[in-house]
């Protein structure tokens, strides 16, 4: 047997240094990989409590193949996300939305026995990404998830259309960029003006300080035809739906435990849609990874040591939120 060497939670929420075993003849079209970066990622801090191997925004270097891998060979690189396979018979899956497939493989819901926290791993060639060569491994990484998150609440924008950004971290600089490439008018609503100047460079036309936001500034702003929401906390949902143009649409990118409340009449009188969103189609995360090679979409990174120790200060500087934007693991 093939013996992996991976990074488990756990009880004591502590990562833990473990093996999984896997066989020694890769069969179909298994992918043996070096894993080269993770992502850390805010879902990764909900699982942090149960037996399983962490992580889900993976680049490594393929090392082995399987007898049925058509396109893949040792050497290149790739990356995998938040869902690793899907049965590829049904409706969801031949329409090319395999992500809602009733039997994909989603991060802690399946292959509790893999992760992108690990020194290697074993996937299908189906459900791995090419990495262009213009992105590095690190830069790669978060964009398995976070890139492929918000790509999937924009790919379908208009040039010139009017698109919000709800907070500036880890999602959010990577939606400012996405958004400004796409030829739109971002407009970046965050608590306080002391992410002002990084949103301007990052691609954004308006910045809005909403904590101190008065009735004139507010009513500067563009209506907004789209607005993504990725801070972890709920926002002043009254506020929100002011700036909305009629019939905008409303992206709630962050995992909440919550219910979504949400003012009632200003809702229903402009004709707001609220857009529920998982994670990236096969088809979507590729273009994505094209897009961002192409224009030059590159995740603000701060890295930590892929050990015991390396995982746990990045998850613990996650969750008090000290991360510059978004952690990136890197083997020893």
């Amino acid at each position: 047997m093939r013996s992996l060497t991976v990074f488990k939670g756990g009880k004591d929420g502590v990562p833990k240094k473990s093996t999984t075993l896997k066989p020694d003849e890769l069969v179909g079209d298994e992918v043996y990989l070096r894993v080269t970066a993770s992502g850390v990622c805010g879902t990764d801090l909900h699982y942090l409590t149960n037996d399983m191997v962490l992580g889900h925004e993976g680049v490594g270097v393929v090392e082995g193949v399987g007898p049925d891998v058509k396109h893949l060979k040792k050497g290149d690189r790739v990356g995998w996300g938040y869902e690793t396979d899907s049965c590829g018979r049904c409706d969801a899956c031949i329409g090319g939305d395999d992500i809602f497939c009733p039997e994909r493989a989603m991060y802690g819901e399946a292959n509790h026995d893999q992760g992108s926290f690990a020194l290697d791993a074993v996937w299908r060639e189906a459900f791995l990404h090419r990495i262009p060569h213009a992105i590095s491994d690190r830069e790669a990484a978060p964009l398995q998830c976070g890139g492929a998150t918000v790509y999937t609440a924009l790919y379908d924008v208009r040039p010139n259309e009017v698109v919000g950004i709800m907070g500036v971290g880890g999602l959010g600089h990577l939606a400012i960029q996405f958004a400004a490439k796409m030829g739109c008018r971002v407009v970046v609503l965050s608590g306080t003006d002391s992410k002002r100047d990084h949103a301007l460079e990052l691609g954004a036309y308006q910045f809005v300080a909403m904590k101190d936001a008065g009735e004139k500034e507010l009513e500067d702003v563009w209506p907004l035809a789209r607005l993504l929401v990725t801070t972890s906390a709920q926002p002043a949902w009254d506020k929100l739906l002011a700036l909305m143009a009629p019939r905008s649409r409303i992206y709630p990118l962050s995992v909440s435990s919550g219910d979504l409340v949400i003012p009632y009449m200003p809702f229903i009188s402009k004709a707001i849609a609220v857009q529920g969103s998982i994670v990236a189609t096969r088809k979507v995360h590729r273009e994505m990874l094209e897009f961002a090679a192409t224009h030059g979409v590159r995740p603000v990174i701060q890295t930590f040591p892929m050990t015991e120790k390396g995982i746990k200060d990045a998850l613990d500087k996650l969750d008090q939120g000290k991360v510059h934007y978004r952690a990136v693991l890197v083997p020893q």
